[in-house]
């Protein structure tokens, strides 16, 4: 069992950086791809970003491209989503889930675990 525990949300103006934070509990962490959906009010949860068990392979939604970066510390149990650049229609609140597997996936009906969430307000 792995739980995952997300920190780092808060509200910050268009323009501004936030790096939300994913602590994993259990020995198998390194072993796993992780990823980062969001969710809007009213809205289906989206694709952010997906980095393998290793970190070397990445992958970003279109809308996150080149404004935010995920990476992961295996000796820290920890995954990280750097936001920069951060628009109004970011804000959603962030779930990282962890995958059973290493190799990446941006389909959210792949992954085997799930935090709760943090809240992301982007105001204009």
């Amino acid at each position: 069992q792995v739980q995952l525990v997300e920190s780092g949300g808060g509200l910050v103006q268009a323009g501004g950086s936030l790096r939300l934070s994913c602590a994993a509990s259990g020995r198998t962490f390194s072993s796993k791809a992780m990823g980062w959906f969001r969710q809007a009010p009213g809205k289906e949860r989206e694709f952010v970003a997906t980095i393998g068990w290793n970190g070397a392979s990445t992958y970003y939604a279109d809308s996150v491209k080149g404004r935010f970066t995920i990476s992961r510390d295996n000796a820290k149990n920890t995954v990280y989503l750097q936001m920069n650049s951060l628009k109004p229609e970011d804000t959603a609140v962030y779930s990282c889930a962890a995958r059973r597997y290493g190799l990446p996936s941006s389909k959210g009906n792949e992954y085997d675990y799930w935090g709760q969430g943090t809240q992301v307000t982007v105001s204009s």
